[in-house]
């Protein structure tokens, strides 16, 4: 029997190191794998349950409390409804969207379509975009009021409002519909361009309505953020309690742009106004329940809207 030589020995030990060097990073790396995997799904279910949590505290201390003297047409100290601070609330998210998305889709245009990529202007205007998103909503709230309240003369009246959280949301939309549109792959604009289309049916005809869920997304952040703000509305909106109304005083354009200029408040307001009189805390967690309802419903009309606009570009 011829004895296996000692360089041979060597390499056969050489390969059984090596064998279970990889069985060993295979154990770890299976292991940090199921550890990492753990850890997502943990966050995930926390994320879920403080959703969860938020949401039925919200239902359960404030549905008991509903009535329908909460949604009596005008606001009184015995009633303390809700309806003129709901409309007030769709009336100002529909005027901050009128002035804020135009400006902001179009800029975002511009950033990701027209102006050549690496541009020191371009660089500026998204740290700028991005610097003003981290800015808390109160110090746009002292901005606005003396700007708008003050320097221009509206007082404490929707405009000021609005405009105010027009300048809040612009960042937002801003970045957002720059993300999508710079999500559409650039063989969409090579095909369009080789056919013949110009610069500006290639932007409105073949990269925007790909890019639209992602726009309606970022619209959508900015819905909630609107509802939701209330710092920023009582240095510039105001809290007041009547019904938007046009102006009597017989000249047409006066009586008509009147409810701009009047004092509203909107649901956050009214709910915070509720909580710290220290009075009508039950009306206030009643409003809460309006309140989420507004902006889930917002929510969902919304994802209806990016989904017909999905299939219709599919069926196209």
């Amino acid at each position: 029997m011829k004895a296996v030589p000692k360089k041979d020995e060597g390499v056969f030990h050489r390969k059984s190191r090596t064998a279970a060097e990889i069985m060993a990073t295979s154990r770890r790396q299976m292991m940090s794998s199921w550890v990492l995997t753990a850890l997502v799904r943990l966050a995930a279910a926390l994320s879920v349950l403080i959703v969860v949590i938020l949401i039925g505290y919200i239902l359960v201390t404030g549905i008991p409390h509903l009535r329908w003297d909460l949604f009596a047409w005008e606001y009184t100290t015995q009633n303390q409804s809700m309806m003129p601070a709901l409309v007030n609330t769709v009336c100002m998210t529909l005027l901050t969207l009128l002035v804020a998305v135009p400006i902001g889709v179009c800029a975002a245009i511009y950033l990701a379509e027209y102006a050549k990529r690496g541009n020191r202007l371009v660089k500026l205007v998204r740290l700028t975009a991005e610097t003003l998103a981290g800015i808390p909503s109160i110090v746009y709230g002292l901005f606005g009021y003396v700007f708008f309240n003050i320097a221009c003369g509206w007082s404490f009246s929707l405009l000021a409002g609005a405009m105010t959280l027009a300048m809040m949301i612009l960042p937002l939309i801003l970045r957002t519909t720059e993300e999508a549109l710079r999500s559409v792959p650039d063989s969409f604009r090579e095909g369009s361009f080789g056919l013949g289309a110009g610069r500006l049916r290639t932007v409105f005809c073949v990269i925007l309505p790909p890019a639209m869920p992602g726009i309606l997304a970022g619209v959508v952040l900015s819905v909630g953020r609107i509802v939701g703000e209330s710092a920023a509305l009582i240095f510039t909106a105001g809290s007041g309690t009547a019904n938007l109304a046009f102006g009597k005083t017989g000249v047409f354009w006066k009586d008509l742009f009147a409810p701009l200029f009047q004092s509203t408040r909107t649901l956050s307001v009214h709910m915070y106004n509720l909580m710290t009189e220290g009075l009508y805390v039950n009306q206030a967690r009643a409003t809460a329940v309006v309140l989420l309802g507004l902006v889930i419903g917002i929510n969902g009309l919304s994802a209806l809207v990016a989904k017909r606009l999905t299939r219709g570009k599919e069926g196209t």
